[in-house]
């Protein structure tokens, strides 16, 4: 459902950027014993979204050059960092624009990379990279309240009657992590390296409507139908409670260029 809908995600920046969560201390850790960079390195963030992976990058005095194809959450970012010399914006799409080939230490994008054609974009970072350089893929994999079934089960009834979604989600493995990982050996990576992070996050019914606000297929909702259906979904919520928690898996991927 979300193929094509990239466009959506700046029409709610400011939500987009309150409510998703940033990454776990420990896998900037693990990059950073891969990649150690500080203020003679230069990286690239693919997708900054609403910059939730970019301040430790940052806080490096690593020159961070990030991108999206969103201008409102363009905007935002450039405020957001106004206080680092060493942020840059560029608005437009990662594929298309023009980056000098061998020049950066680290490539990384946050759970953006899946919205790129596969193989343009994993030739332009190979390109972009020095030798030796690293590729850092990582992205978060919420899974629904695990710990009460059935109102994972009422809420996914409304999915079929609003989204005509009948699937119901899979929790994130580390087969999964591992097989893309392994993507990035077809195009000449190697030092490949996978990692998985939990956490649960919990909120109140309307803290969860607003996070399923920043959902690309929700987004793209009728506005009447998508008011109907997250009324339903608080409905659910709080007749069992009240409270919503999300089971997290965060998958980490690293390739190096040879």
């Amino acid at each position: 459902m979300t193929e094509g809908l990239g466009w959506t995600f700046d029409t709610a920046a400011a939500a987009y950027e309150k409510m998703r969560p940033g990454y776990p201390k420990e896998l900037y850790r693990a990059i950073f014993a891969c990649c150690p960079v500080g203020e003679s390195s230069r990286a690239v963030e693919v997708g900054i979204g609403g910059g939730q992976a970019t301040r430790p990058v940052l806080e490096t005095g690593c020159a961070v050059t990030a991108v999206d194809c969103g201008e409102n959450l363009a905007a935002l970012c450039r405020e957001k960092f106004r206080d680092f010399h060493n942020f840059q914006m560029v608005v437009g799409n990662f594929e298309e624009l023009d980056f000098p080939d061998g020049q950066y230490d680290l490539v990384y994008s946050a759970s953006a990379f899946h919205w790129i054609p596969e193989q343009a974009g994993y030739q332009k970072v190979f390109s972009m990279l020095k030798s030796g350089g690293v590729f850092a893929r990582f992205a978060n994999h919420p899974y629904p309240d695990k710990g009460r079934p059935e109102l994972s089960d009422e809420i996914q009834k409304l999915y079929t009657v609003y989204m005509n979604s009948v699937k119901k989600p899979s929790e994130y493995t580390a087969e999964m992590a591992r097989k893309r990982a392994e993507i990035a050996l077809s195009y000449g990576f190697c030092d490949i390296r996978q990692m998985l992070f939990q956490r649960t996050r919990s909120f109140t019914a309307k803290e969860y409507t607003a996070l399923l606000g920043t959902y690309s297929d929700h987004i793209a909702l009728e506005e009447t139908k998508r008011r109907a259906f997250f009324a339903e979904i608080e409905r659910v919520i709080n007749f069992y409670g009240g409270e919503f928690t999300l089971y997290d898996t965060i998958d980490w991927e690293l390739a190096r260029k040879p």
